[in-house]
């Protein structure tokens, strides 16, 4: 087959609506290609090479914020005893609020914040399981694809500009990057950034330096391997890439060494995301905030303190997005909490999410900024899957393996 017939046959594979790995299949075996087998990683990086180039990406920008650690309505968008007035009072103004969202109570699924977040940026609710068997863990793997990968494989976007901003106390989550769909999976995963990454690199860097000699080097390369091995699929065994790098090289610069200076918490997610804006320029960001969940130590003011940080945090994304001339028109905010909170007020510890309660299931969401309808509001039920295939349709890109039901309400 020549070029000019190769490119005619993708292109009608394409019209044809024929999946590229099916079609790639069938002429690499009509060829007598596929003497190695069914290498599908193979088949993949071919499909790359005669297919035609993917676009780039236009926008809009996505900025997709867990307003995470799981919130009541009670202290968020309830006007008369919300902790969040920024939020409450002028967001919800600028755009279009879902108050009835829900996480689906039929299905046996967990209310918890890995699971949240897989269920936003998958679209599916699944019940997951922690892939290393430990007790209470959330290492999680998604069967059907993120909208970090549905957006890098159909446009042409680097995995630096599709990222998670993560927190430090939340280890299982630093790998949410991709799926295990044989279709998607770690060639379009996205990146993360978080205390733990930067302490890698630091590390990293330290060793290459010779900072250290003997037995104390031996421990820090042990240490190294270590934080290492939480990525199991070593999908980064020789770092993140010079463009995080360079990232954390700057913060490093910045905030140097210790871990004294820099934001600690939810004040440190806003500062990466604030960062990652002005020097990555990401097309998509999840920014998983998680303050709220120190309830769990048994004090009500560890929540209500945590919903304040996150709205200020809201307030500095938003006034960084307005700053930037390429950002302003065409950038969506989403915000979405993972999941919601227990009411009973006879518990010892209060707001608890674990035990299934009608109220862990009741969360909200708002969208607003380009294109978004202004002075919305929803009072029906919906669904918190909806999220992905709305993105989908914001993004100009298929969601194939996620609901199909879209927030139609949203857009104008």
């Amino acid at each position: 087959m020549n070029p000019e017939e190769r490119n005619h046959s993708v292109a009608d594979a394409s019209r044809l609506h024929l999946p590229r790995r099916t079609f790639l299949k069938g002429v690499l075996a009509g060829a007598g290609a596929l003497t190695l087998g069914p290498d599908l990683l193979a088949v993949d990086q071919l499909a790359e090479k005669v297919a035609l180039p993917k676009p780039d990406y236009r926008g809009p920008n996505i900025i997709l914020v867990r307003f995470g650690g799981g919130v009541r309505r009670r202290e968020t968008i309830d006007a008369k005893h919300t902790y969040a007035p920024f939020f409450c009072h002028e967001l919800t103004k600028r755009g279009t609020l879902f108050t009835k969202m829900e996480i689906d109570s039929f299905q046996d699924i967990n209310t918890s914040h890995g699971e949240g977040t897989l269920y936003l940026t998958t679209g599916k609710y699944e019940k997951f399981k922690d892939v290393t068997g430990r007790f209470l863990g959330a290492r999680f793997e998604a069967s059907v694809p993120t909208v970090f990968e549905y957006l890098r494989k159909a446009y042409q976007v680097p995995a630096h500009q599709t990222l998670i901003v993560n927190g430090e106390d939340r280890g299982d989550e630093e790998f949410y990057n991709f799926s295990n769909h044989h279709l998607f999976g770690a060639r379009y995963r996205s990146n993360t950034l978080s205390l733990r990454r930067y302490k890698t690199f630091l590390l990293r860097r330290q060793i290459e330096a010779g900072k250290w000699t003997g037995k104390e080097l031996a421990k820090k390369r042990a240490d190294l391997e270590k934080m290492e091995s939480i990525d199991y699929r070593h999908t980064e065994a020789n770092g993140q890439g010079a463009e995080l790098d360079g990232f954390w090289q700057r913060w490093r610069e910045f905030y140097g060494e210790t871990g004294l200076v820099n934001p600690r918490g939810d004040r440190l997610l806003t500062e990466l995301t604030i960062r990652a804006l002005k020097e990555l320029r990401p097309k998509l960001i999840m920014v998983n905030y998680n303050d709220p969940d120190y309830v769990h130590w048994g004090n009500m003011t560890h929540y209500t303190r945590g919903v304040t940080v996150i709205d200020e945090g809201l307030r500095q994304l938003v006034a960084t997005v307005e700053a930037d001339p390429e950002y302003r028109d065409n950038t969506i905010f989403v915000v979405v909490p993972d999941c919601g909170r227990d009411s009973n007020p006879y518990v010892a510890v209060p707001c608890q999410h674990h035990f299934n309660s009608r109220s862990a299931h009741e969360i909200f969401a708002l969208f607003f900024g380009s294109g978004i309808r202004r002075g919305v509001v929803v009072d029906k039920r919906v669904d918190q899957i909806q999220v992905a295939a709305t993105l989908g349709r914001m993004m100009q890109m298929p969601t194939e393996f996620a609901e199909k039901r879209i927030l139609e309400e949203v857009f104008a």
